[in-house]
């Protein structure tokens, strides 16, 4: 049963929205206290901030993406997002954010290859 203090607010992590309706681009739903609603607002600022980094980075073409620390920040920000709207969200959400295997860390990285020793230049 839904605590009395929770709200229901739609959001869509493409365009960093959180609504109090559904729009066209709410894409998952979920229950939040006001606290939990200000984690929200921080998890998706950081991913938009996250975001923006990587895309920095990536303009710099002898740094292998597999290894930089601006991708690998913005995957850790996008899982615990995905998480956070995993653990509050609604029974749909829930099943279309596991449809989604983001919250599924990588059993095979190929990193064991040839080409991803420490001492490649493509890597940090």
């Amino acid at each position: 049963m839904p605590d009395d203090n929770l709200n229901r607010y739609f959001v869509s992590v493409n365009h960093g929205l959180i609504q109090e309706e559904r729009g066209d681009s709410s894409e998952y739903e979920v229950l939040l206290s006001s606290d939990g609603l200000t984690v929200l607002q921080d998890l998706l600022a950081d991913l938009a901030s996250g975001d923006d980094y990587a895309f920095r980075r990536a303009l710099v073409p002898y740094k292998s993406a597999d290894h930089d620390d601006a991708a690998e920040q913005f995957d850790a920000t996008t899982i615990r997002l995905f998480q956070y709207l995993h653990d509050h969200g609604t029974d749909e959400t829930r099943l279309q954010i596991e449809g989604l295997n983001v919250l599924q860390k990588l059993e095979n990285t190929g990193y064991q290859d040839e080409g991803y020793g420490t001492g490649s230049p493509t890597n940090k």
